[in-house]
């Protein structure tokens, strides 16, 4: 296994916010304290007899701060007696503000955590309420001031615009308010409207409604401006930072390379192999208990696909796709395969093309959905270039 990056689910929340569609469960003690104990045996299924050093660790949710200090420092030894944390060079917790204490922040500064990821969203105390968020403007005040206090001043503000009825202005001053924190990166993401949140059915209510398209490019536009007014480096579509304050563990996904996922509901890609854990916490440690990895579903990536990937996410980095670190990797040039729809996307206005790398335009990045899709290839004209017998 060559993963170097690793991703740890904590799928608690104090309250589910109205918007949520990812793995996770109400708080309880007793559960929480069973389930830490199930990760221990999970990660000691892939990780045998040595610390192994990878690069970045990323614990996410849920909401890692709805652990208690005892369940935070249990999570910690975890972490600690199966990888090297002394060659970590990012190592970053998900924390929600008003939610963690002091307490918290000194575990995470004894454990070697160097970056924290703050579920902001909106700073709007009226906005925050209808979201289901239990933290205020305030909380987020106290927060940063905490981290910093521990010497934790790589911090990340996570926004989400084109929420119900938000007007251009409000989300301007939002953005406003964030950057005054003059923190090292942000990101921001349009609202979308899953299935099986409070938010899905509201709107099949006709309860909600979200902006308009035209608003919500308006918002778009007005976040790469103000971020960049503020000299942060747009990398990514949705994410912003001070130049060295990229999420190095975000960059692996996008990177198109392999990271182990522990916990419930978590995505991995081990082995040229994606996988996906149990999600409900009671099937994953039913099936920790068995002495079996909790996996529900894991799947080869043919080549194809791993090519499809390596477009789709290329091109969500500012850097976009190099055809030379393209043929490094898979021995033949993207032009080969994509020389039409490169030529389309460029007559659209949609990707720019220079010194044989293709990157997304601001207008493309709009249309995001519509560039990845024109990389999705046919099984008879991927035949027809590669022959099976050569790709064996």
């Amino acid at each position: 296994m060559n993963a170097q990056a690793v991703y740890i689910h904590i799928p608690f929340c104090h309250e589910i916010c109205h918007y949520c569609d990812f793995a996770k469960m109400y708080y309880h003690e007793e559960i929480a304290d069973s389930y830490l104990e199930s990760l221990d045996k999970e990660i000691g299924m892939y990780i045998k007899n040595t610390r192994a050093i990878v690069r970045t660790i990323y614990i996410g949710g849920g909401t890692p701060t709805s652990l208690n200090e005892k369940q935070l420092e249990r999570l910690f030894q975890i972490i600690s007696s199966y990888f090297n944390i002394n060659e970590i060079e990012e190592y970053t917790i998900e924390a929600n503000p008003g939610e963690f204490q002091e307490g918290h922040v000194q575990l995470m500064a004894q454990y070697g955590v160097n970056r924290v990821s703050l579920g902001v969203q909106v700073l709007d105390n009226d906005y925050l309420t209808e979201l289901n968020r239990i933290h205020s403007v305030e909380d987020v005040d106290r927060s940063v001031s905490m981290l910093q206090s521990y010497g934790l001043n790589n911090i990340s503000m996570d926004f989400i615009y084109a929420l119900p009825n938000q007007s251009l202005e409000h989300f301007q001053s939002t953005l406003k308010q964030a950057l005054s924190y003059d923190l090292p990166h942000y990101s921001s993401y349009a609202l979308q409207i899953e299935p099986k949140t409070v938010f899905y059915m509201r709107y099949q209510k006709g309860k909600l409604s979200k902006p308009k398209e035209e608003e919500e490019a308006k918002m778009f536009h007005a976040l790469i401006d103000l971020m960049a007014a503020h000299g942060l480096n747009h990398y990514e579509i949705s994410n912003f930072s001070k130049p060295g304050y990229e999420s190095k563990h975000n960059l692996t996904y996008w990177d198109n390379v392999p990271y182990y996922a522990f916990g419930a509901g978590a995505h991995g890609y081990l082995n040229g192999e994606r996988y996906v854990n149990l999600r409900p916490v009671n099937h994953y440690e039913d099936q920790i208990k068995q002495g079996v990895k909790p996996v529900l579903h894991s799947e080869e990536v043919p080549l194809k696909e791993q090519v499809e990937e390596e477009m789709f996410l290329g091109l969500r980095r500012q850097s976009g796709v190099s055809d030379h670190l393209f043929k490094e990797k898979y021995g033949f040039s993207m032009f080969d395969l994509y020389n039409k729809e490169i030529d389309y996307l460029q007559q659209q206005g949609w990707i720019n093309q220079f010194d044989q790398t293709i990157s997304l335009t601001r207008e493309g990045m709009l249309f995001g959905n519509d560039v990845f899709a024109s990389f999705l290839i046919d099984d008879d004209v991927w035949n027809k270039k590669f022959p099976i017998d050569s790709l064996s």
